[in-house]
């Protein structure tokens, strides 16, 4: 095995995203994804906890960027503004070289209830991570609430028109289209 090859996290991803559309999610097996990538069942262990993890590795990562960016928002910013400053943070990790992934991964997921309990489970740990900065920066607890959920949805939305191959967008441009016009629709409830 060619365990000297970089990028040991890409080629698990690549592997296990083949082997799920080719066998399916529940069919594939650690072993098998690690072979497919050229590496170890340990090596794989070392960069994940289990297989369905490999599709979601990217969850610190945002939670993070998010709460950075809110807490790097002018002090002035309302709410939503300091929301739009976590998108554009985190729009850090949505790299054009992820993009093809998108609709590979978006299928994947939605064709398997423990995915999708997954990525439900990673949005609102970004969700709340951005609830928790809003606080920090002396937002009451229910405007934060509301505020983080706008702003997971705005997230969640710009993720699959990123990702859609017939978009070309930036990440960044296309969630704080998506962060105004939730705020319109609420506007109007």
């Amino acid at each position: 095995m060619a365990r000297w090859e970089p990028e040991p996290r890409e080629r698990l991803l690549r592997a296990a995203l083949e082997l799920f559309e080719e066998q399916g999610y529940d069919s594939t097996t650690v072993v098998q994804i690690a072979t497919r990538a050229g590496l170890t069942k340990s090596t794989f262990f070392r960069h994940y906890p289990d297989k369905r993890e490999v599709l979601f590795a990217g969850e610190d990562l945002l939670c993070r960027l998010t709460a950075d960016g809110i807490a790097a928002a002018e002090e002035a910013a309302t709410p939503l503004e300091a929301v739009v400053a976590a998108l554009q943070a985190a729009a850090e990790a949505f790299v054009e070289g992820r993009r093809d992934y998108g609709p590979r991964l978006i299928a994947v997921i939605a064709g398997n209830r423990e995915l999708r309990e997954r990525s439900a489970m990673k949005e609102a740990a970004i969700t709340a991570a951005m609830a928790e900065a809003l606080q920090k920066r002396g937002v009451a607890e229910r405007t934060a609430l509301i505020a983080a959920e706008l702003g997971g949805l705005a997230m969640h939305r710009a993720y699959a028109l990123w990702a859609s191959p017939a978009n070309r967008s930036e990440f960044a441009e296309l969630a704080q289209q998506e962060l105004a016009e939730l705020r319109s629709a609420a506007a109007d409830l």
